[in-house]
């Protein structure tokens, strides 16, 4: 009796491999379209935007003045359409003074978001504690959702009671 052993023919090993790097491609095409958080303007929205109201919402968000540049690269290709720095610079001013209070500081990090380092240096120290306060509350939260979720596991390898309540032994032993 002779062991004949398979082997992948060479086509189909060829096919696996460029499927592979396809996919792993679309991956990395998405994480880095994922990561762009920021939207081109319309034409129609550099003619027409209100930049002090651009602004002050840029301002509640939390965004530096060199976002502004965005707006420029945006609204290049439009012709009689450029941003007003000077207003939009006003609005975001504006929007800051909301940004930058304690309260929000609480709420961004209780909801788990970044704070931005955009506020004036005075009375930073309170915006950076009332920030700490709400990510020490979200992360707790965190956690212990993380504990109530069926698909815990107490152990790093995954023994004890997990997905569906019932202890994991991996060789059979009751230990």
């Amino acid at each position: 009796m002779t062991n004949i052993i398979k082997t992948p023919s060479l086509s189909l090993l060829s096919t696996h491999k460029t499927l592979s790097v396809l996919t792993l491609m679309g991956a990395a095409l998405l994480a880095v379209s994922g990561c762009a958080t920021t939207q081109s303007l319309t034409p129609q929205q550099c003619q027409a935007s209100n930049w002090q109201e651009v602004g002050y919402t840029d301002g509640l968000r939390g965004r530096s003045g060199d976002y502004f540049g965005h707006y420029i690269n945006s609204c290049a290709s439009v012709v009689g359409a450029t941003p007003n720095r000077i207003v939009w610079e006003q609005g975001r001013q504006q929007g800051l003074k909301k940004y930058c209070t304690e309260l929000n500081a609480y709420k961004l990090g209780r909801e788990g978001y970044d704070w931005q380092p955009v506020c004036p240096l005075d009375g930073i120290e309170k915006l950076e504690e009332a920030y700490a306060q709400g990510r020490y509350y979200y992360i707790r939260q965190r956690d212990l959702d993380n504990l109530r979720s069926p698909y815990y596991s107490p152990s790093p390898f995954g023994y004890g009671y997990g997905r569906f309540d019932y202890p994991y032994r991996p060789f059979g032993y009751g230990w």
